[in-house]
């Protein structure tokens, strides 16, 4: 048994259901509290009998504190909610989290990294828009993502800096999530939404996952049901990205080929020109031009959301399901048979046929035999 998970899974289920450490140890049949203490300190090891005393008193498996393809509550995760639904999140978090677990642990199995190279960016809940905005201007140069950092920004991310990048589809109302466990990084996003919408998504928790220790998010971010501290957080997180995706040098170099018109219709049309070049949406372009001073808000104001909305052709392709590294990684586990096919299936919620599909849409070859 790894004792360190055994000691960080206990630990954090005693934390969630809100027991005390008395009553757990009177539980798992401890003479005193220190006992317990110095089990959760690593001072101790739990016998295999004690687990399974504390699995029947918190009633879940024994693998819940020692199967590798669990988090068992050991990450947190902060939702983007955009709209109704999403009662049942929690278990699509626990789905998210054996699908991360998954990749820890085979990677690890596989002598890859699992530390993501991410910084902590230099801002705080007192940081004005303006200061987030220059961050995530100087984010997107430092990261080279070029003059549409949106066609890069997942590539980089998992390339360069060992980021987790899952395409899903997500329960619905749920746009995006980020997640944090350890030194690992993971973004997820709902690959059903309009391009424009998972690119700033994916800035928007790129934010989350530089700025975590200094202003943690929402577990779960929805729209006006946000206090007033983590509503200055999710609007720092907008301006970060909307500067991150579409940088003052791309403006300046966007509006010297093509200068904003002054007649609103034409107006209109060169923001969708503009959300069309950036791959992001109408609504977004419009309010980067007036940070930049390049808009009125006045005249941004009359511009409503409906009239830049572009709807995307039917044949428009979505991304592939979940990414080439995590399937490239599911598929060397099942090779080395670290994982069994029929695990891989459930872990990501698809069926043998289906997890065969997935690898062909990547452009690998299916690790087994149908």
């Amino acid at each position: 048994m790894n004792q360190a998970t055994i000691r960080r899974r206990l630990h954090a289920l005693r934390e969630r259901r809100n027991v005390s450490q008395a009553d757990l140890s009177q539980a798992l049949g401890f003479n005193d509290r220190q006992t317990l203490s110095d089990i959760e300190l690593g001072k101790r090891n739990v016998a295999p009998a004690e687990l399974v005393r504390a699995a029947e008193f918190f009633d879940v498996d024994t693998g819940y504190f020692t199967d590798p393809f669990e988090l068992a509550g050991e990450a947190r995760f902060s939702w983007r909610k955009t709209g109704e639904g999403a009662d049942d999140l929690e278990s699509f978090e626990n789905r998210a989290g054996r699908w991360i677990a998954a990749y820890r642990h085979l990677s690890r199995l596989k002598g890859e990294s699992v530390n993501s190279s991410l910084t902590q960016v230099d801002l705080t809940p007192r940081s004005s828009y303006e200061e987030a905005s220059a961050e995530g201007d100087a984010v997107s140069r430092a990261l080279e993502l070029g003059d549409v950092p949106a066609i890069t920004l997942a590539s980089v991310l998992e390339d360069k800096l060992d980021t987790l990048i899952l395409n899903v589809d997500t329960v619905a109302g749920v746009s995006g999530a980020a997640c944090q466990l350890g030194p690992l990084n993971t973004i997820i996003i709902n690959r059903r939404e309009a391009e424009g919408r998972r690119s700033f998504d994916m800035g928007h928790e790129l934010f989350h996952l530089t700025t975590w220790l200094q202003m943690p998010p929402c577990h779960i971010e929805e729209n006006g049901a946000l206090p007033p501290r983590y509503k200055r957080i999710e609007q720092l997180a907008d301006n970060f990205s909307s500067a991150l995706l579409m940088p003052r040098h791309a403006i300046a170099s966007l509006v010297q080929k093509l200068p904003i018109p002054a007649d609103e219709a034409e107006l209109i049309a060169w923001l969708k020109q503009g959300a069309l070049h950036f791959h992001v949406s109408g609504q977004a372009v419009k309010w980067r031009l007036v940070s930049l001073g390049l808009l009125k808000g006045a005249a941004a104001e009359r511009i409503s959301d409906a009239a830049l909305r572009i709807d995307s052709p039917e044949d428009t392709p979505i991304p592939t399901r979940y990414s080439r590294r995590f399937m490239q990684t599911l598929g060397w586990g099942i090779e080395e048979g670290h994982i069994s096919v029929r695990r891989a299936a459930s872990i990501i919620g698809t069926t043998v046929d289906e997890l065969s599909e997935i690898f062909s849409e990547h452009g690998l070859k299916t690790p087994f035999d149908l």
